[in-house]
């Protein structure tokens, strides 16, 4: 046996034994992602950050944070592409991820562990200019939030 086949089942042998556990907020907190309160019969309407927050974490007040930095471009030319960068000093239990232009407010929630830094990066669709927003729910009980405005040049949820 190679050294390297050898390290490699040595690594997934590990990684194997580790116990995996992760909250399905899909299941969990259905109503921050689903289309209950976002579509009126046929026709979409826009929930909003602060009623996803309400739907995902109820009824929390939410503080502007310095120690939440959003990195996005100034103009996306692609809406179907939009780059989200952040991180945070906060010792977090859970980082959420928001957009308030699309009628699915709720991007992505993020359970943070005590190994776990807060430098995250994904791209996330936009169907025109707006605001993302980040909410770090902190160990501490408290809530934080960063907003930050984009511009979208091409929509990206027009299929």
């Amino acid at each position: 046996m190679k050294r390297r086949e050898f390290f490699g089942l040595g690594l997934t042998a590990v990684m194997a034994s580790l116990p995996l556990s992760a909250l399905d907020f899909r299941k969990e907190k259905a109503s921050a992602w689903t289309e209950k309160n976002v579509f009126d019969g046929k026709k979409p309407t826009m929930k909003g950050i602060d009623a996803a927050i309400k739907d995902l974490y109820g009824d929390v007040k939410v503080a502007e944070s310095k120690d939440i930095k959003i990195k996005l471009p100034k103009v996306a030319n692609n809406g179907g592409q939009v780059a989200v960068a952040f991180k945070s000093s906060i010792d977090a239990k859970t980082v959420a991820v928001f957009q308030d232009v699309n009628p699915e407010s709720l991007v992505a929630v993020f359970e943070i562990n005590e190994n776990m830094v807060i430098d995250n990066f994904l791209k996330i669709k936009m169907k025109q200019s707006g605001e993302v927003a980040v909410v770090v729910e902190g160990k501490d009980g408290k809530y934080y939030m960063a907003k930050q405005s984009i511009e979208v040049a091409l929509g990206g949820c027009e299929g």
